[in-house]
């Protein structure tokens, strides 16, 4: 493994990110010839690192661990020339090319195309045991898990669109769904709360909030703790000194749906344009490409929607064929006045 350097080497590209969009990135450019440069980041693989078994990525019939599926990634990628660092990207400067991206650790690597491909990291509420948990009967994706969870008794944690989508998804696998909400309200939409709850396997349980996850890495997640005041926001008022009730629930899954936040913070201060959400707008049209000329999106960090490992893998490949075209047509460009002057000499 590398660190990053300070240096005046100008990459042709630098795939920032190393979950499963940048680790196909990574294979495309490197099979393209174009040597890149894949920085790490502080989580290196990315949220499918969280996942114990990928089931619905194909080519694997028989599932694969996330772990593994990233590390295979890994390996592919090095094998066609690909260079991995560690690196996490505090500053880029975009306004000029070559691109610059100064690091954490002082280094600056400097690039003619960039990809991100940071990801979204999804939002935890705090759960007593939810580090431990995570990937083993908790989960942020009802579509990557809730197929293990057949029969299964579950709680969704939200009160959003994306908390009904998932409990109408885990409805058709789960004996039961509860969809736990901190207050009386859903800021869900209307169309989607209406068949929420008119759905008869989904129930609710307002002004409640999850305490605590019981379990183990062994068996899984096995119950959970629950706090409720009339008032909404339980865990706030226990932490006022409130009474609140407490409820001992016996489930075998949980599903966090409370929202991801893209990694973008590092572009903020930078010409390219980001979404009311974070995520970073691409052009129109099948395209990774974003409003800054050069620099190209893919994965979660563009895709608040699909957020799966084969939409993200699909995307890292598009954002590294995207860069070539624009690499060799960058290059022309470059070299038309040299020609035109060589020409003129004669």
């Amino acid at each position: 493994m590398n660190e990053a350097s300070d240096t005046t080497e100008v990459r042709d590209v630098v795939i920032v990110g190393s979950g499963v969009a940048g680790l196909s990135a990574a294979v495309y450019a490197a099979r393209a010839d174009l040597e890149p440069l894949v920085l790490e980041g502080p989580e290196p693989g990315g949220q499918l690192t969280l996942t114990t078994d990928v089931e619905n990525f194909l080519g694997f019939p028989e599932g694969v661990g996330g772990m593994e599926l990233i590390q295979r990634g890994k390996e592919q990628a090095e094998r066609f020339g690909a260079e991995f660092a560690h690196g996490t990207v505090e500053d880029a400067t975009l306004a000029e090319r070559p691109f610059e991206l100064a690091l954490s650790n002082g280094d600056v690597v400097r690039t003619r195309a960039l990809i991100v491909a940071t990801g979204a990291s999804a939002r935890w509420v705090g759960a007593e045991n939810e580090e431990e948990l995570m990937g083993y009967g908790l989960s942020t994706c009802a579509t990557c898990d809730g197929a293990f969870h057949r029969g299964d008794d579950v709680l969704v944690i939200g009160g959003g669109d994306s908390a009904m989508e998932e409990a109408l998804f885990l409805a058709k696998f789960a004996d039961s769904v509860t969809v736990v909400h901190r207050r009386e309200e859903l800021r869900a939409s209307e169309l989607m709360a209406k068949r929420a709850r008119e759905h008869e396997d989904v129930e609710f349980r307002w002004n409640t909030e999850l305490l605590e996850i019981r379990g183990s890495q062994e068996e899984g997640v096995t119950g959970a703790t629950l706090v409720h005041h009339p008032d909404g926001y339980p865990t706030e008022k226990l932490g006022d000194g409130a009474d609140v009730d407490r409820e001992e629930v016996d489930v075998g899954g949980i599903f966090y749906a409370v929202g991801h936040e893209p990694n973008t913070a590092f572009l903020e201060d930078t010409p390219i344009d980001l979404a009311e959400s974070d995520h970073l707008e691409t052009l129109e049209g099948m395209t990774t490409e974003t409003t800054v000329d050069g620099v190209f999106a893919a994965g979660d960090v563009m895709d608040p929607d699909y957020r799966q490992a084969i939409t993200s893998a699909g995307t890292g490949s598009m954002a590294a064929l995207d860069a070539e075209e624009w690499l060799d047509e960058w290059e022309a460009r470059s070299d038309a006045p040299a020609v035109a002057e060589a020409q003129a000499d004669d």
